[in-house]
């Protein structure tokens, strides 16, 4: 009875935080992150199957067109509140283990939309990366160059936009031309992105969400 009884807490609490992000309720989402804490859930599922999941709800209705961007950047506000809270106990979790590997990730030249990557680079960072952020409106020769400066295992590169996703395959070779390309793990995703575009600019894997985007980094690091 008492594990039944965990279990159910755990589910309302993942709850509470997906519905804190569809309100756009920083506030919420806060309070629903201490009570993730205080009832023992670990933070990368609090995130995972909770903050995530409103986010995804948002941008789903984004895309069917039943939401609007102000309603979007809010939602992410939102699920970045709650990521505060869980961020100390995640970092704690991963100095308690051995770092996977360095990412490097960004969002192209071109788009300055980062939503979906700002949630893969946390997701990653509290799986164990060492998660180098460049941001957005990344030029191919940035990604080339941090890639060789941190000697990263992987690079990914999300683009939100059709018309920017000519910048991923500008992007790898630039890869090429800095001398790296062998030496990193190229990942690509996105609302534009799709598989065959990964296997015909030559990325070594592709994503559509956050979740299996990491374990695909964590497949692509043992290769």
């Amino acid at each position: 009875m008492l594990r039944r009884n965990i279990k159910m807490s755990s589910k309302s609490v993942m709850l509470q935080l997906r519905e804190a992000v569809e309100e756009f309720s920083t506030e919420h989402a806060r309070a629903a992150a201490e009570l993730a804490l205080s009832t023992g859930i670990d933070p990368v599922e609090a995130i995972e199957n909770g903050l995530s999941k409103g986010v995804q709800e948002v941008g789903k209705k984004f895309a069917e067109g039943e939401a609007f961007l102000p309603e979007l950047i809010m939602a992410a506000e939102a699920m970045k509140a709650g990521v505060e809270i869980l961020r100390p106990v995640m970092l704690q979790k991963k100095l308690q283990r051995q770092s996977l590997g360095t990412l490097v990730i960004g969002t192209v030249r071109g788009d300055i939309h980062d939503i979906g990557k700002n949630i893969v680079a946390v997701i990653s960072e509290a799986a164990g990366f060492n998660v180098i952020d460049l941001g957005t409106d990344v030029a191919p020769e940035h990604f080339a160059t941090k890639a060789k400066e941190t000697t990263a295992q992987i690079v990914a590169m999300s683009t939100l936009l059709t018309v920017t996703t000519p910048e991923q395959k500008n992007s790898i070779d630039a890869l090429s031309k800095e001398g790296v390309r062998k030496k990193v793990k190229v990942v690509v995703g996105g609302a534009a992105v799709t598989s065959n575009w990964a296997n015909e600019i030559g990325a070594d894997g592709y994503s559509d969400n956050a979740a299996e985007a990491v374990e695909l980094f964590k497949t692509l690091i043992t290769e």
